[in-house]
C-alpha cells in the first residue's frame, strides 16, 4: 500500500508548505467563516444547534446508546481474539515510549482538564438531582456516582480506543498515512487520496480544532475562577486572554519541540503534579472513607454496568439523560479523532492486546480513583451539611474545585496546585491537538515542518481567544456536540473496517509463518541430503 497521501510524482511543496493543499486551504477558509458566522449569528447559532442536540438527545440517544456499548464490546473482543497478538507496526516494531510516558499522555490528552471541572460537580449534581433515585438520600449518593463512573469510565475510553487503534493499525501495520482517510482503505481503496478522502480529513480537522478551542475557552474560564479564588485576580475577559496568550505560547513551544521532548515531558509533569494534588486531597481529607468508597463505587458499578449503560428513560419518559449521558456520549465521540489520533501516534510497537487494554483498564481505574477522591469526599461534605459547596456548583461550575477545597488544611496550597494542574492539563491538550490537526492538512506526515505546527498551535489560541471576546463558545461547544450522531455511524463502519484488516493481516501471517516453516522444512532436508552424499 501506498505510504503517503501526497504521491511521489507528485509536488510535496505548495506555497513552501508541506501540506496536502485541499484540506490544509479548505479547512482554513471554512475556520474563518465558521468563526465569523459565530460571531454573527451567536445567540441565533445557540439556539439553533440547541434545538438540533435536543431533537438528536430525543430521538436518537438510543442509538448513542447502542452504539458506544457496541465499540466497548468490539473492542474487548479484539483484545482476547487472535487479533491480540499482532503488534502494531509489525513482528520486530518496538515502542517508541516507556510505559508509563506512554500512560501519561493517554491520561493527559484523554481526560486530563475534564476530571477538574466534574470531578466535584457532577457527583454533587447527579446527588441533588439523580436520574431515579430520591434526591439528596444515600441511594442518591450511590447513583450520583455509579452514573459518575459510566461517563468517565469504560465506554469513553473504548471510542477513543477504536478511532486510535484504527489508525495505529492502517498506519504502522500497513504503511498507510497518519489520517482518518486511511481507516477506510478497506472500503475506499485508493479513493482515499481523493476527494472523499480529503472530505473526511477536513471533517476531521474542524472537529478537532473547534473542539480544542471550545475546551480551551471554557476551561481558561476555569483557571480565571481560580485565580480570582485564590489571589483576587479579576476573573474578566481581559485575564482570560492573557491566559489563554500565555498558554499557547507554552504549547507552541511544546509544539516545535515535538512529541518526545515536548509533549512527554509535559505529560508526565502533569501526572507528577496530578499525584500530588492527588495524594494531598487523600491524606489531609477523609483517607479511610477514600478507599472504601473506592471500592464500593467500583463494585457498584460493575454490579450495575449492564443496567446503567444499556438504560435509556423508555418506561420513565424523564429526559435526565439528554443533558448527561447522552450529552457525553456525543462530546467523546466528537473528540475522538483528536484524541484517538493522538494515541496512535504514540503507540507503535504495542501489541493489540496490550493497547486495548492499556487504554481501556489503566486510565478508567485511575479516573475511578480520583472521582472517588474528590466527588465521594465531597458527597460526604454535602450529606454533613455543607450548604455552602452545593450552592457553589448550582452557581457556577468553575469554582466547585476551589469552594471543595475550602473545607480541607493548606487550601490555598490545593487550590494552587489545582490551578498550576489545569494549565498544564490545557497545554498538553493544545500541543498534542496541533500535532494532530497538523498531520491532518499535511497528509499524514508524522513529523511535519516546525512552523506548520507553530500556525495551527497560535490559531488555536486565536479562535479561543475571538470567541470568548466576541461570545459564541457555547454555541460552538454545542456544535461539536452534535456533529457526534453522524460521527457515531462513521466508527461504527471503522469497526468493520478494523475487523477486516486485522483479518486480513492474520492471514498474511500466517501465510508467512507456513512459507517460513517450508523454508525451514526444506533446508532439514536439503541438509541431510548433504551430509548423506558426504558420506
Amino acid at each position: 500500500m501506498p505510504n503517503k497521501i501526497v504521491r511521489s510524482d507528485e509536488k510535496k511543496s505548495i506555497f513552501g508548505l508541506e501540506v496536502n493543499g485541499p484540506v490544509f486551504f479548505t479547512s482554513s477558509i471554512l475556520i474563518i467563516i465558521g468563526i465569523t458566522l459565530t460571531l454573527i449569528f451567536k445567540d441565533t447559532a445557540e439556539d439553533y444547534f440547541a434545538k438540533i442536540q435536543d431533537s438528536v438527545s430525543e430521538f436518537g440517544g438510543w442509538f448513542y446508546i447502542l452504539c458506544v456499548n457496541i465499540f466497548l464490546i468490539f473492542m474487548v473482543y479484539v483484545a482476547f481474539s487472535k487479533f491480540g497478538k499482532l503488534r502494531l507496526g509489525g513482528e520486530n516494531a518496538e515502542p517508541e515510549f516507556k510505559t508509563l510516558s506512554w500512560f501519561a499522555m493517554l491520561f493527559s490528552a484523554g481526560m486530563g482538564i475534564g476530571l477538574l471541572f466534574f470531578s466535584v460537580a457532577e457527583p454533587v449534581t447527579h446527588f441533588n438531582s439523580p436520574p431515579t433515585a430520591d434526591s439528596q438520600t444515600i441511594e442518591a449518593a450511590k447513583e450520583a456516582m455509579n452514573f459518575t463512573f459510566l461517563h468517565w469510565g469504560l465506554h469513553a475510553w473504548a471510542i477513543y480506543a477504536l478511532v486510535g487503534l484504527s489508525l495505529a493499525f492502517f498506519t504502522y501495520s500497513r504503511g498507510l498515512p497518519l489520517t482518518i482517510r486511511s481507516v477506510f482503505y478497506p472500503f475506499l481503496g485508493d479513493k482515499i487520496y481523493g476527494i472523499i478522502g480529503d472530505l473526511i480529513d477536513i471533517f476531521a480537522v474542524l472537529a478537532t480544532l473547534f473542539g480544542l478551542a471550545t475546551s480551551l475557552g471554557f476551561g481558561v474560564q476555569q483557571v480565571a475562577a481560580g485565580l480570582a479564588h485564590v489571589f483576587g485576580v479579576s476573573s474578566g475577559i481581559t485575564t482570560q486572554v492573557l491566559l489563554i496568550a500565555g498558554i499557547t505560547g507554552v504549547a507552541t513551544l511544546s509544539v516545535v519541540l515535538g512529541v518526545d521532548k515536548g509533549v512527554r515531558v509535559l505529560s508526565e509533569w502533569n501526572m507528577r503534579v496530578a499525584v500530588i494534588l492527588l495524594i494531598l486531597v487523600v491524606t489531609l481529607g477523609s483517607t479511610l472513607f477514600i478507599f472504601e468508597s473506592f471500592l464500593e463505587n467500583t463494585g457498584s458499578y460493575i454490579g450495575n454496568l449492564f443496567e446503567i449503560s444499556l438504560w435509556n428513560e423508555s418506561y420513565t419518559g424523564t429526559t435526565w439523560q439528554n443533558d448527561w449521558t447522552v450529552a457525553y456520549w456525543g462530546w467523546w465521540i466528537a473528540w475522538s479523532p483528536f484524541v484517538g489520533m493522538f494515541i496512535a501516534r504514540v503507540s507503535k510497537g504495542r501489541t493489540i492486546k496490550e493497547f486495548v487494554l492499556g487504554v481501556l483498564i489503566v486510565p478508567t481505574l485511575l479516573t475511578f480513583f480520583w472521582m472517588t477522591a474528590f466527588g465521594s469526599t465531597a458527597l460526604e461534605e454535602v450529606i454533613g451539611g455543607n450548604s455552602i459547596l452545593v450552592q457553589a456548583v448550582g452557581d457556577d461550575i468553575a469554582t466547585a474545585l476551589f469552594v471543595f477545597f475550602e473545607s480541607f488544611p493548606f487550601s490555598s496550597v490545593l487550590s494552587i496546585v489545582g490551578v498550576v494542574l489545569i494549565i498544564g492539563f490545557f497545554v498538553t491538550s493544545s500541543d498534542s491537538g496541533s500535532l494532530v490537526i497538523d498531520s491532518l492538512t499535511s497528509g499524514g506526515k508524522i513529523e511535519a515542518p516546525v512552523g506548520q505546527r507553530i500556525f495551527w498551535a497560535i490559531t488555536e489560541g486565536l479562535v479561543a481567544a475571538v470567541l470568548l471576546i466576541g461570545g459564541g463558545l457555547k454555541a460552538l461547544q454545542t456544535a461539536s456536540i452534535t456533529s457526534g450522531l453522524p460521527f457515531a455511524l462513521i466508527l461504527l463502519i471503522m469497526c468493520y473496517s478494523l475487523y477486516r484488516g486485522l483479518k486480513e493481516e492474520v492471514r498474511k501471517d500466517n501465510r508467512n509463518k507456513k512459507i517460513e516453516e517450508e523454508k525451514n522444512y526444506e533446508n532439514v532436508i536439503s541438509n541431510i541430503i548433504k551430509k548423506r552424499n558426504k558420506k
